[in-house]
């Protein structure tokens, strides 16, 4: 099907070609001004994508045609590296500002030719060798109690050299591990640390959300996520839910968090009460989002629930400390007294049989019924000798004492 969508400023358009998706599916970019030619003309960088995330950017000394999607041969340190043009023009200044590269100093290689298919075909009998590097590095690096984890190996295109990616949560001495290896594979060694995250997006996947996972797609840099960013959504505190595929906090929890931080500037203090003329109400609940505030008359549990606007809370605040007491709250009032305070099961994600609930309570409602109709049963005085059971003799331990 061809995509040919015009944008509204009519400054360029969706195209096949600029919305093509790289071959290797992580990190696409739209080169949303791919059918400008005095965009492209305006700088000789571009930007070329290797294995899963990994991205650089290269000069185009030799004024070659590219364009997204074109396999080119590009100067490695040494030999030669074989990668996927992802973006050229303008756009790769802006991505290269984008990521924090200082586009005035910034010493670019060179891309040396379009991709051959020698280049290719040795740069394909090189990565096949990626998986048992792996398995054989993994095994070195055990055998030698490193406290470490070799994450993936890649290959340069030439074969002459290879990045070991490892995690490591401390500091590691690996002189002698990259001794090894230089020895083991007979190439040159390059070791990378990188973190979970970052595993986590070479790796690629499908999030909870049903989309891709957003290290693998979008997101180049990681900030810390925090549990207070779960309290102030009043999320679940349930690790399980909370933790992405990478076994950390899932960046998503930071992406709202501007948003409820100025909701929840705009209610009242929760250690302030409310005093009207027939009792004090405490705060039980809050929904930043919708702006009201759920008050108790019982600090500790659910007693005479109403809920009231944050407007209208700030209001009673304002008429207690000129020493007036309204007659009421004014609220609506709901039935869940009895309940202690704590966190809210907004997501309802507490437990893993969530979806059998329903189930759950019919099957306990039939044991309640069952016990019921055994309550109700007569009383049969015949069957009181069979409920005292007697314990079964062993057979072969009375042999035994014979």
């Amino acid at each position: 099907m061809k995509m040919d969508y015009i944008m509204n400023n009519e400054t360029g358009r969706y195209t096949e070609k600029s919305y093509r998706r790289n071959s290797r599916h992580m990190l696409p970019v739209v080169d949303w001004l791919a059918d400008l030619p005095e965009a492209a003309a305006k700088t000789n960088m571009v930007e070329v994508q290797f294995k899963n995330t990994r991205k650089g950017y290269y000069r185009n000394v030799n004024n070659l045609p590219l364009e997204k999607g074109v396999l080119v041969a590009v100067e490695g340190n040494p030999g030669h590296d074989v990668g996927e043009v992802t973006l050229v023009g303008q756009l790769v200044i802006m991505q290269m500002k984008k990521n924090r590269i200082d586009v005035d100093n910034f010493e670019a290689r060179s891309i040396y030719r379009l991709a051959t298919e020698a280049d290719l075909q040795r740069a394909e009998e090189a990565h096949a060798l990626e998986h048992e590097t792996m398995i054989k590095a993994r095994k070195i690096a055990k055998d030698m109690q490193l406290e470490m984890k070799i994450g993936d190996v890649e290959y340069q295109g030439d074969g002459g050299k290879a990045i070991f990616y490892y995690i490591a949560d401390g500091r590691v001495d690996f002189r002698q591990l990259i001794k090894v290896y230089a020895e083991t594979f007979r190439i040159r060694i390059e070791m990378k640390q990188i973190g979970a995250r970052q595993e986590a997006g070479r790796i690629g996947g499908t999030g909870p959300c049903g989309r891709e996972l957003c290290c693998s797609t979008w997101m180049t840099r990681f900030s810390s996520v925090g549990t207070g960013a779960a309290r102030l959504q009043n999320l679940s505190p349930n690790p399980q839910k909370l933790a992405g595929q990478c076994a950390k906090l899932k960046c998503c929890l930071n992406y709202e968090i501007p948003t409820y931080e100025e909701a929840v500037s705009k209610l009242p203090d929760r250690r302030t009460p409310l005093e009207t003329l027939t009792s004090t109400y405490y705060v039980f609940a809050t929904d930043p989002l919708q702006g009201t505030v759920t008050y108790s008359t019982d600090p500790r549990q659910a007693v005479n629930l109403e809920i009231i606007t944050a407007e209208r809370a700030k209001a009673i605040i304002e008429m207690n400390r000129r020493g007036e007491k309204p007659d009421d709250l004014g609220g609506k009032h709901t039935t869940l007294e009895g309940s202690e305070v704590g966190y809210a099961n907004v997501v309802g994600q507490d437990a893993v049989n969530r979806f059998d609930r329903h189930r759950g309570r019919d099957r306990q409602g039939h044991r309640q019924d069952r016990h019921d109709n055994r309550q109700d049963r007569p009383h049969n005085p015949s069957r009181d000798h069979q409920g005292d059971r007697r314990p079964r003799q062993d057979n072969n331990r009375n042999n035994e004492h014979k």
